[in-house]
């Protein structure tokens, strides 16, 4: 989802809220949120599902509105459809327990001179499940859940009438290739036995990107739906630069340490790799040099986690590394273009068995968190599928503003050369690059490679190699622990630490040192003779120096002075 109040370059300046008859309680909730105009996406869905009350499938860019798009229909049907009967009257599904977060605050938002005849319940909040069952008896008016969370409510409490969904008017599905992807399959299934008949459905399928997957769905919960397939990613997409860099195991630990230690990145960085071992050893190998980062995996509390991603967008912290666990289990789910529509319904099994596991996981970081201003995509480890990679680099180059993507590969020749540094996913990584290549390219992109003069990088090798001795099995473990320790008692204390000192971060920051098996602070200190000539008389222009191979003629060198006898040059 994106971030709720979208930028200028998706208004449409031609409507105005106005044309859209909605209620008064209504205008002045968007007036006071700062809505100028509706964006392209809200001004050709809320007609089509107020007034002539059809189903909207929706694809649009992230940061286009779509969330509006069909949170204001929903309230305003609300709003001017009197009913005494207390029951739930809208379910909206989310793939992750972030973006329930978010709906729910927007929610709240658009609610505010009107909390009194609406009320909205996150069913995937971190509140206890007595809690939650006590709101469920009151009724809500409208339902925020992941699907494996409101199916687990529906089926403990089948006998009983404490959730009733056959009186729901609206069912919305965002980020639905997501949900998709995430193996929910089943689920929605399921749930459509709870819900009432489609031609009294209103439904919403929205995602910034839809395929072929979505017509099962539509099929399921859709009589009359209007498509919508808006052009308005493209110029956002046109910011976005791909790169990627053939390198070595060990290597990619080594450019991580150049290019965050001399800052030739500007601006914050999401760095993505593929399991929740790799994120510590990477951040406890960046701290030795002084490089802060924070992680974000699925082990953390979720308290910490949407903490951690709203000081990441308040730009406390510039580094994050990522742990995209859901690609892991994706392997065996790419395919290659050319098959995918002659094996569609093969595919979707294969989806759904290889996420059994990952059913009622309720987490992604590469989809569905409201990431902004983030100016680089680091693939340290690149994700197991040319789709993964698209959900990944969809964090940057977002509404309008330019990013760049960075995906290291390790050549099969190079796979296992070095143990520790090693990752088993690696073997498909030059399968998995000529699979983005190829879909990239379709949809009309490029990815250049990039290759670091490593005659530049090589005196900051032994450095390098020093640090990662450091980072043992051991410490990672135990900075795991440590770390998975600390963000607990920091989740239980978030919400009365803020109340009691909002202004006071220092004892809830999510970087903290962890420390290795061997502190050595001598490694904080880069040397001036490690630095390329051009960068040691000038050490803040640092971020500039072209670490990169030059692809016109080398420099000619000056030449030597000639050696002069000292003797013979003697005066007496």
């Amino acid at each position: 989802m994106a971030s709720t109040k979208a930028t200028e370059s998706y208004l449409n300046t031609d409507s105005t809220w106005s044309l859209f008859n909605l209620d008064p309680r209504l205008f002045q909730a968007i007036d006071h949120v700062g809505f100028s105009n509706p964006t392209y996406v809200q001004s050709s869905a809320i007609p089509l599902a107020l007034e002539e009350k059809r189903d909207i499938i929706a694809k649009a860019s992230t940061g286009s509105g779509k969330t509006a798009a069909y949170c204001i229909p929903i309230l305003n049907n609300l709003f001017t459809t009197e009913t005494e009967e207390k029951s739930i009257k809208s379910v909206i599904l989310v793939p992750t327990r972030e973006l329930s977060s978010q709906v729910t605050k927007f929610l709240e938002q658009l609610l505010l001179f009107n909390s009194d005849k609406v009320s909205v319940l996150n069913l995937s909040s971190n509140i206890s499940e007595q809690v939650l069952n006590s709101l469920l008896i009151n009724k809500p008016d409208i339902i925020i859940s992941t699907p494996a969370k409101l199916l687990q409510f529906l089926e403990k409490n089948v006998n009983s009438n404490l959730i009733n969904l056959s009186k729901v008017q609206s069912l919305t599905i965002d980020e639905v290739d997501l949900i998709i992807s995430y193996g929910y399959s089943d689920d929605l299934q399921k749930l459509g036995a709870y819900l009432p008949a489609k031609k009294n459905l209103q439904t919403y399928l929205m995602s910034a990107t839809i395929n072929d997957e979505v017509n099962e769905l539509k099929s399921r919960f859709c009589t009359k739906p209007a498509i919508l397939k808006l052009d308005d990613d493209e110029a956002t997409q046109n910011n976005l630069v791909q790169y990627y860099a053939k390198t070595t195991e060990f290597d990619k630990f080594l450019l991580a340490y150049v290019i965050f230690k001399l800052n030739l990145i500007k601006g914050k960085t999401i760095i993505f790799v593929n399991n929740i071992d790799r994120g510590y050893r990477l951040k406890l190998f960046l701290e030795q040099f002084g490089i802060r980062s924070c992680i974000l995996n699925s082990e953390l509390p979720v308290n910490s986690r949407i903490h951690i991603v709203e000081e990441f967008n308040k730009n406390v912290y510039k580094l994050l590394i990522a742990t995209d666990e859901n690609s892991n289990n994706r392997l065996e789910m790419d395919v290659d273009s050319d098959q995918e529509q002659d094996d569609s319904q093969e595919n979707d099994k294969k989806s759904t068995k290889g996420n059994k596991q990952n059913n009622g996981r309720e987490y992604g970081v590469s989809r569905g968190v409201d990431f902004k201003n983030v100016a680089c995509v680091l693939n340290f480890d690149l994700p197991t599928s040319s789709k993964a990679y698209i959900h990944r680099i969809g964090r940057t180059a977002r509404a309008g503003k330019s990013g760049m993507a960075l995906s290291f590969v390790i050549p099969l020749k190079e796979v296992g050369k070095h143990k520790t540094a090693c990752l088993k996913t690696a073997k498909k990584d030059e399968k998995i690059l000529r699979r983005i290549v190829k879909q990239q390219s379709r949809s009309g992109f490029d990815i250049k490679p990039y290759q670091f003069d490593m005659k530049q990088v090589e005196g900051f090798r032994y450095r390098a190699e020093d640090a990662f001795r450091a980072v043992t099995s051991v410490s990672i473990k135990e900075a795991r622990y440590k770390e998975l320790k600390e963000e607990i008692l920091t989740s239980d204390k978030l919400k009365r630490f803020f109340e009691e000192n909002p202004q006071d971060l220092s004892a809830l920051r999510h970087d903290k040192e962890l420390h290795p098996a061997k502190v050595q602070a001598h490694l904080k200190r880069v040397p001036e003779y490690l630095l390329p000539e051009s960068a040691r008389d000038a050490p803040s222009k640092i971020g500039f120096v072209p670490f990169h191979k030059t692809k016109g003629r080398p420099r000619k060198r000056k030449a030597a002075s000639k050696k002069v006898d000292p003797l013979k040059s003697l005066r007496t």
